[in-house]
C-alpha cells in the first residue's frame, strides 16, 4: 500500500512522509518536500520546516537560511517578547544540517522563507537600530510584525516604538 501513497503523493506534487519522522503533523498540513540527514529526515510542510529531532521551526520564524556545499544553515529566530501588536525577536546560534539526500527541501526553504516576507524595512534610532519585518504565518490570517534590534541596540526602548509602529499598520490596514 506504500507504492498508492508515493504515488499519490508524486501525482499531487507533495512527497511522501518517511517512515522515520519522528515529528506529528497537524490533520491539514501537507508535505512538500523531503531531505535526508545522518541523524534523520528534513520534511518541509505548508507550516513550517521539521528538523531530524521532530521538531518543526515555523517558516516566520527562519530569518535566514542558506545552502551551500550540501549543507542548509538555518538561523532560527526566537521571541524575545511582546510589543503591542509586534513581536520582538533574537537570533539564535545557526544551525547547519548537513543533506545526504536534500531532494527539493533546499528549493522549498528558499520559497518559503522568503514567501513569507511581505515587507521589510531597516530604522535608526538615538539608540541603535532595528529590522522591522511584516510576515504572513502560516495557518493564520493576516500579517505579523516581527521586530529584530541591532546588537548593541536596547530591546526594552525599542518596544514602545515598536508597538506604535505595528498600532499604525493596523490603522492603515483597515
Amino acid at each position: 500500500m506504500s507504492w498508492l501513497r508515493g504515488f499519490l503523493a508524486r501525482l499531487s506534487g507533495t512527497a511522501e512522509l518517511p517512515a522515520d519522522f519522528a515529528g506529528e503533523l497537524t490533520g491539514d498540513e501537507r508535505v512538500l518536500a523531503v531531505g535526508r540527514s545522518a541523524d534523520g529526515p528534513l520534511v518541509a510542510t505548508h507550516l513550517g520546516l521539521w528538523l531530524p529531532s521532530g521538531r518543526r521551526l515555523g517558516w516566520h520564524l527562519v530569518s535566514k537560511a542558506t545552502w551551500n556545499d550540501g549543507t542548509l544553515t538555518l538561523i532560527e529566530s526566537a521571541e524575545s517578547g511582546p510589543a503591542g501588536e509586534a513581536v520582538l525577536l533574537r537570533d539564535l546560534p545557526p544551525q547547519r544540517v548537513a543533506l545526504t539526500e536534500p531532494g527539493r527541501v533546499p528549493e522549498v526553504v528558499h520559497e518559503r522563507v522568503t514567501g513569507s516576507i511581505r515587507g521589510t524595512q531597516h530604522r535608526e534610532f538615538p539608540s541603535g537600530g532595528a529590522r522591522f519585518v511584516q510576515r504572513k504565518v502560516p495557518g493564520r490570517n493576516g500579517l505579523v510584525l516581527q521586530v529584530r534590534a541591532d546588537s548593541g541596540t536596547d530591546e526594552a526602548a525599542l518596544a514602545p516604538v515598536a508597538a506604535e509602529v505595528a498600532q499604525r499598520l493596523r490603522g492603515s490596514a483597515i
